[in-house]
């Protein structure tokens, strides 16, 4: 047997998974060659201090300052350092160079994917990004391989370790999502800023990336419809649990066809919902993250694991680079993306969901008539409907912020309707479950309620998926 060449491996980031990426392969080098039929040397690894602290102690001679030196002299590049520039730069540098690259920059391949794939595809690279989307969880070849001869209908996912940490804790600790934040950051879940997590923006990116894939078609990340989890409250975790639910930030990438038109296209979002304690999602717990797939004909897929963290993100970094490395010694042009099918994203009002709606009435003849009635205005049926009796006073509030509220479609709170007084009329809360309907007739529903006489308050709005 002909023994083929080494193959030169540049580094680009040492952070917390950068380092131990570093690590592994130095550790493992041996083992990984032997899968690969070639050895793999790690050349070098650019940083911006090549004297900074790393999470792991790796050779001093193998640092440099030089990321464009040592991206030339690779046959695969490993960009590990996030952010958008320079690593977009870099990564086409290598491209254009003929090196294969491995990535986990999930913003990069968001925002700038369909430039980085058409210079991958252009000059017979390959471009890997197993670690994008879920950290340790393999998803990313099961939606471009495994099935690209299925038809996926729908994609729910726990795409975001820190805000399912918060959900959870709420959820099973009955945490305020203040306290929840607070335990996730000393745990070292959330970063000191976590807006990213917490307002959606990170999951959108994925989401992106996994509508993308499994529907064949350009998904920009600002189509992405987004809201994060800063409007939960305890009181809606605790509401949702004693009615069978659990509440998740969801990334949610479905077909949509038109009623109308007939013509098919892409619906990629991220909210918070309730999901059934009885669905697979409900028992992810933690920091963990799962995605559950329905194919036509594979059926329903749950991939589940963790999403984040330096270790676990490294086995999915250096899943690619065997697989980069394999590439090189059986020869052979890298496989392009197929992003050809052009189906559009649509907007959110044309996706079918269902929400939970709890209303606190006013003590008034024909209230229940009223609402009923509401609903059968725009189409939307009722599944069931809970009342209980309400105490206190709810303060006063405008018309114009509850109808304003109910048009975002976001899991909202103490909305108060029709500019209603102090509400001393008060006889009991409702709580509503729709049946399917479109958003935007749910979202004109809502409007209706919060401006109508009978309706005091409406207190909680949120969606409900995974059924």
């Amino acid at each position: 047997m002909i023994e083929y060449r080494n193959l030169k491996i540049a580094l680009l980031g040492a952070g917390s998974v950068g380092s131990r990426v570093a690590q592994l392969l130095l550790e493992h080098g041996d083992e990984l060659a032997s899968r690969v039929g070639a050895g793999l040397e790690l050349v070098g690894i650019a940083v911006r201090d090549v004297d900074a602290e790393r999470d792991v102690s790796l050779p001093k001679e193998l640092f440099t300052t030089d990321a464009e030196s040592l991206i030339l002299s690779a046959d695969i590049v490993i960009e590990l350092m996030g952010g958008i520039e320079p690593a977009r730069s870099y990564i086409l540098e290598a491209l254009n160079s003929g090196a294969d690259v491995v990535t986990g920059n999930k913003a990069l391949l968001a925002l700038h994917g369909t430039e980085l794939f058409a210079a991958a595809e252009q000059v017979g690279a390959q471009l890997y990004y197993e670690a994008a989307a879920g950290g340790a969880i393999p998803i990313i070849r099961p939606l471009r391989d495994s099935l690209a001869g299925d038809r996926v209908k729908r994609i729910l996912g726990i795409v975001n370790g820190t805000t399912n940490f918060i959900l959870d804790r709420m959820d099973v600790d009955g945490d305020t999502l203040e306290g929840a934040l607070a335990t996730a950051t000393a745990l070292g879940y959330a970063e000191a800023d976590p807006t990213a997590d917490i307002e959606g923006y990170d999951a959108a990116q994925k989401a992106a990336i996994l509508a993308r894939l499994a529907f064949h078609s350009e998904v920009p990340v600002g189509a992405v419809h987004r809201e994060g989890i800063t409007s939960v409250t305890a009181e809606q975790v605790e509401r949702a649990r004693r009615a069978g639910y659990v509440v998740k930030l969801l990334a949610i990438c479905e077909r949509v066809v038109d009623p109308v038109t007939g013509e098919e296209g892409i619906s990629a979002r991220v909210h918070p919902a309730l999901v059934s304690r009885l669905h697979p999602l409900a028992a992810v717990h933690g920091a963990k993250n799962a995605v559950f797939v329905e194919a036509e004909a594979a059926g329903d897929l749950m991939f589940y694991g963790a999403g984040a963290g330096g270790l676990e993100t490294a086995s999915a970094v250096l899943g690619d680079l065997v697989s980069a490395a394999r590439r090189h010694v059986a020869g052979g042009p890298g496989v392009g993306e197929s992003f050809t099918a052009y189906l559009p994203v649509v907007d959110i009002g044309k996706v079918q969901t269902r929400y939970q709606i709890t209303l606190e009435v006013v003590d008034a003849t024909g209230v229940l008539a009223t609402i009923a009635g509401i609903f059968s205005d725009h189409d939307v049926s009722v599944e069931t409907l809970e009342q209980s009796s309400a105490t206190g006073r709810t303060p006063a509030s405008s018309a114009t912020a509850a109808t304003g509220a109910a048009h975002t479609g976001a899991a909202h709170t103490g909305v108060a309707a029709h500019g209603e007084q102090a509400s001393d009329h008060i006889t009991a809360t409702l709580v509503i479950v729709t049946h399917r309907a479109s958003e935007q007739a749910l979202a004109a529903t809502v409007a209706s309620l919060a401006g109508n006489t009978a309706v005091a308050r409406v207190t909680s709005v949120m969606r409900v998926e995974g059924a």
